[in-house]
C-alpha cells in the first residue's frame, strides 16, 4: 500500500503596495500622486491659495451717540450692547462674500474704547481642490461712525410727535399723580416716550409712534379707573398714492375720587352696591374705587363704567381734614381685614381749654387708636355742603338720621417739620413749560409731595405696590457737606417719637449706580 507524500508548495513573498508618488511643483518635497490636487503639497497649498479672497479687511459701522443704536442696512437701527452677539451679527453682515464660504468661528479683539475701532476674528474653511479643505483666520477692522438716527433728530425737532396721551383728573392736589408716576417708573411704562409736559390738571406724553400711545393706554387702564378717548387730526395727505398722515391725541382721565376722601353715593347706587351707606370713605383706588362704611365696616367697589355711568363728585378731601384728641375708645370686638370697629369719643383739638364739646363716632381705627391720640377727620356738624347728593342724603327718611357728627380718617403722627428718611423715590424727568409754577403752586406742590410721602409710610399696602430706595449714600454725602457728622438712625427716632410708621430696610431697593466696589476713604 502506498502512501502519497505532501508536496511542498511554493512559498509566496508579499510585496507592499506603494503609491505613485510625484514632486510638488512648487518645492520639490515627494507627495501622493493620487490624491494631491494641483501637483501641490499641503504647504505649498496654504502659502498659494487665499480663500478670504474678495472680503474686505476693513468696513466701516454706523451709530447714533444719543440712543446708542446701530445702523443696519438700509435703514433699520437696531439696540446691540458692546462685544454683543446682535454687534458681532452686525459686523458680519457688514462683510461681502462670507456667504461662498463657511465660518467656523468668530470672536471680538479687545480695542481701546476712545479709539473708534472694532476688530473682529474670523476663522474661514472652504475647499481649495478636490478633496483638499483649507481653514483660515483673519482679522477686519471697524471704523465706528457716528450718525444720528431719524428717531433722534425728530426729537430735537418741535411737533415731530405722532400721538400724545394726554392724562387729566380734576381735584385740586398731585396726589393720585405722584402714585401713577411710581407705577410708570415701577414698570418702565414711559420707555418709548419723547417727551413728558406738565399741563393744567394733568400729564402730557408724547410718543413718535401710534401703537407705543395705544399701549401706555391699556397700561393705564390696568393700574386706575380711568376713561379714555381718541381722536385724529389730518397732518398732509398724497393724492396720488392715497396716503395720508395723521396725529393721535387719546384723552385719558382719571376718576375725580382719591384715597382718604369722603364720598356720598348717590342713595339708588348705594343699594345697588350691596346695599351699603351713601356716606362713605374711600380707602384704597385701584383698578376700582374701594369704598368702606366706617360704622359698619362694610366695602364695596365701584368700578370704572359704573362710576362714568353716573358720576359724582367728593363731598370733602384731605384739604378739609380737622384734627380731633382721642379722649376715650371702647373696642366692639367687630373686625375685618386690617379694619377693626370702635366707638370712639373725640373733641377737636382746636376746642381743647375753650370749650368742653364732644362728639361720639364709630370709627374703623379701633386697632391703633388709643386716649389721647390725634386723629384726622371730617367735622361734618355745622358744615354746609354744596352737593346734590348729600342734599338727598339729608332729605331721606332713612338716612337722614344716620349722618355722624365727625368721620375719622386716620391717625395723625408729630413729626419732625424736615425728616431725613433714610429711603427715596424716583421721579419722571418732566417738561414745566414756557411758563414755570408760581411760588405758590410750587409750596402747594411740596406740600403735596410731602403727604403722599407720608402716606407710603403709614401704608403698607399703599408701598408694596412702588419701588423704594435707599437715600443712606445721599444722606451721607449731604452731612459730609455740611460738616455735620452723621447721626445714627437711633438718634433720629428718639427726635420723633416711638409711634412714627418706619420702613425697615428690608423693603428698599439698592440702585445700580450705587453698588460700587470702591472703598469710602
Amino acid at each position: 500500500m502506498e502512501i502519497d507524500l505532501p508536496v511542498p508548495l511554493p512559498q509566496r513573498t508579499y510585496i507592499p503596495h506603494t503609491n505613485a508618488t510625484i514632486l510638488c511643483c512648487n518645492c520639490g518635497v515627494e507627495i501622493d500622486g493620487t490624491v494631491s490636487a494641483g501637483a501641490l503639497c499641503n504647504e505649498c497649498i496654504k502659502l498659494t491659495v487665499d480663500i478670504s479672497e474678495g472680503i474686505p479687511r476693513e468696513a466701516t459701522l454706523h451709530t447714533c451717540r444719543d440712543c446708542e443704536r446701530w445702523l443696519q442696512p438700509p435703514s433699520q437701527w437696531v439696540t446691540a450692547a458692546p462685544e454683543s452677539r446682535e454687534l458681532l451679527a452686525l459686523c458680519l453682515r457688514k462683510l461681502r462674500g462670507l456667504s461662498k464660504v463657511r465660518i467656523i468661528d468668530a470672536s471680538f479683539i479687545w480695542t481701546e474704547p476712545h479709539s473708534k475701532r472694532i476688530k473682529v476674528k474670523i476663522t474661514l474653511q472652504q475647499e481649495a481642490f478636490e478633496g483638499a479643505i483649507l481653514q483660515q483666520t483673519f482679522e477686519v477692522e471697524y471704523v465706528v461712525a457716528s450718525h444720528q438716527c431719524p428717531d433722534c433728530a425728530k426729537s430735537f425737532t418741535a411737533n415731530t410727535w405722532r400721538s400724545v396721551v394726554q392724562v387729566r383728573q380734576k381735584v385740586p392736589h398731585k396726589r393720585t399723580f405722584l402714585y401713577l408716576e411710581q407705577l410708570i417708573l415701577k414698570h418702565s411704562a414711559h420707555k418709548d416716550t419723547i417727551n413728558i409736559k406738565e399741563a393744567k390738571d394733568g400729564l402730557d406724553f408724547y410718543y413718535s409712534q401710534r401703537n407705543h400711545a395705544e399701549k401706555f393706554v391699556d397700561f393705564l387702564t390696568s393700574v386706575a379707573p380711568v376713561r379714555s378717548k381718541k381722536s385724529q387730526e389730518l397732518i398732509s395727505m398724497d393724492i396720488h398714492t392715497s396716503t395720508k398722515s395723521y396725529k393721535f391725541t387719546f384723552s385719558v382721565e382719571l376718576v375725580p375720587i382719591c384715597k382718604d376722601d369722603l364720598v356720598c353715593l348717590p342713595i339708588k347706587l348705594a343699594k345697588q352696591a350691596g346695599n351699603v351707606a351713601p356716606l362713605t370713605l374711600c380707602y384704597r383706588v385701584g383698578t376700582s374705587v374701594n369704598i368702606l362704611d366706617p360704622n359698619t365696616l362694610q366695602t364695596t367697589d365701584i368700578s370704572a363704567p359704573i362710576y362714568w355711568r353716573s358720576p359724582f363728585n367728593t363731598l370733602a378731601d384731605v384739604h378739609e381734614l380737622v384734627e380731633f384728641i382721642v379722649m376715650d375708645v371702647e373696642p366692639t370686638g367687630i373686625q375685618k381685614g386690617r379694619f377693626f370697629l370702635a366707638e370712639a369719643t373725640v373733641a377737636r383739638a382746636t376746642d381743647l381749654g375753650n370749650n368742653d364739646t364732644t362728639y361720639f363716632t364709630r370709627t374703623h381705627l379701633g386697632g391703633i387708636l388709643h386716649p389721647g391720640d390725634s386723629v384726622m377727620g371730617y367735622h361734618l356738624s355745622g358744615t354746609n355742603f354744596n352737593n346734590p347728593q348729600f342734599e338727598a342724603l339729608e332729605e331721606s327718611n332713612a338716612y337722614s338720621s344716620a349722618i355722624p357728627d365727625v368721620v375719622l380718617v386716620k391717625k395723625h403722627y408729630e413729626r419732625k417739620k424736615k425728616k431725613a428718611r433714610n429711603w427715596r423715590l424716583k421721579r419722571m424727568n418732566k417738561d414745566e413749560g414756557e411758563m414755570l409754577p408760581r411760588k405758590q403752586d410750587q409750596q402747594r406742590m411740596e406740600q403735596d409731595y410731602e403727604m403722599f410721602l407720608r402716606d407710603v409710610e403709614e401704608d403698607q399696602d399703599l408701598r408694596s405696590t412702588m419701588a423704594l430706595y435707599k437715600a443712606q449714600q445721599e444722606k451721607k454725602l449731604r452731612d459730609q457737606m455740611e460738616g455735620v457728622e452723621t447721626a445714627s438712625m437711633a438718634d433720629t427716632e428718639e427726635t420723633e417719637g416711638d409711634e412714627v410708621p418706619k420702613i425697615d430696610m428690608d423693603e428698599l431697593l439698592d440702585e445700580f449706580e450705587e453698588l460700587d466696589v470702591a472703598d469710602d476713604q
